[in-house]
């Protein structure tokens, strides 16, 4: 691997944060530099470590001249200097957009057969991107995060963590539920809300007072995916990481739902699902373990180290696509507007 290479990390919300740090460290580990640049306004700066080297402008991106740019969202501009490298927010490919092509990337870092099929069927067909299965980087602290004592009990922990999207996100009718299943004190609960939940399911949630019970607001959540037992969610992408760890799932009418999930269609099948959860079948367990290593088989740690690996023989070799990528005038002005950044 050629170190004293520069790589640029293009994020646009708080959990880029997680997702790309392991990948920082293999970077600095190879003697190699990382600059951050913030698009929009949703990344809290203060999550910025003090030795973590920000970039205020387009201008100096530019100047910066990164020889990749890696981004956990949907969208860089074309003028931003690099091999366009998506890594993805989340491991959930049954949400709307996953297998979107927005024409942004020239290379698609999957995370195993369940998404690396598909990837390659559209690469075969736009003919302008490569795809390499190389896993998913803020992975690489999840199989060591070490759990963590939330409570002074030992009942079991749940982890209540649903999406945000108001077709998907059973956040509303679960929490009557929830809210009994508190008052039993039978459980101790965590709840984590997606960055972009509506306030109004925030605010109702905080209502809930327990000494079993904590909202947390860490954009961190390797160790509240340790340290749960079980989880209850819906179609949220957090869904896949809980899986991995060989975990129990119960799902609020998820939009597909497979036999590694409990899947629930009812608030009222909360409990029950909750009972079956903490004393999984051999099947169930067997239908997880399946359902992981399809979506993502690796728990080496190194998929930073492939991602860097699948990049640099990019640069040495060129892609395998035999198409640059589309030129895209539209989505690049709007993004020209979004960044002010008018030199061509």
């Amino acid at each position: 691997m050629n170190n004293n290479q520069k790589y640029l990390f293009y994020i646009s919300q708080n959990y880029s944060f997680e997702i790309l740090r392991p990948l920082q460290r293999e970077i600095l580990s190879q003697g190699s530099q990382v600059a951050w640049f913030v698009a929009g306004s949703d990344v809290n700066l203060s999550n910025f470590a003090a030795d973590e080297v920000v970039l205020n402008s387009v201008a100096d991106v530019i100047s910066f001249n990164p020889v990749a740019s890696f981004v956990p969202g949907n969208i860089i501009p074309r003028f931003i200097p690099g091999i366009k490298v998506q890594v993805f927010h989340g491991l959930e490919w049954k949400k709307k957009g996953h297998f979107v092509i927005r024409d942004c990337f020239d290379l698609y870092c999957t995370h195993g057969a369940a998404t690396t099929n598909r990837f390659n069927q559209l690469a075969n067909q736009h003919k302008f991107f490569d795809v390499k299965e190389t896993g998913w980087p803020k992975l690489d602290n999840l199989f060591n995060t070490p759990k963590k004592q939330y409570f002074s009990n030992n009942l079991p922990t749940i982890l209540f963590a649903p999406t945000f999207s108001p077709a998907l996100t059973c956040a509303p009718f679960l929490y009557e539920e929830i809210a009994a299943l508190v008052d039993d004190k039978k459980y101790n609960w965590l709840i984590k809300f997606h960055p972009k939940m509506d306030t109004k399911w925030l605010e109702l949630y905080a209502q809930l007072s327990s000494e079993n019970l904590k909202i947390i607001t860490s954009s961190n959540i390797n160790s509240l995916l340790q340290s749960a037992d079980i989880m209850v969610s819906d179609t949220s992408s957090v869904i896949g990481e809980f899986a991995l760890l060989g975990k129990p799932v119960i799902a609020f009418n998820n939009s597909q739902p497979g036999d590694y999930l409990i899947n629930i269609t009812d608030a009222k099948e909360l409990p029950q699902a909750l009972t079956v959860a903490l004393s999984p079948s051999e099947t169930l367990i067997l239908a997880i373990n399946r359902y992981a290593q399809e979506l993502h088989p690796y728990s080496d740690g190194k998929s930073s180290l492939r991602i860097l690996e699948a990049v640099e023989d990019i640069r040495l070799n060129g892609k395998q696509a035999i198409k640059t990528l589309p030129r895209n005038i539209i989505r690049n002005l709007k993004q020209r507007k979004i960044l002010n950044y008018w030199k061509f």
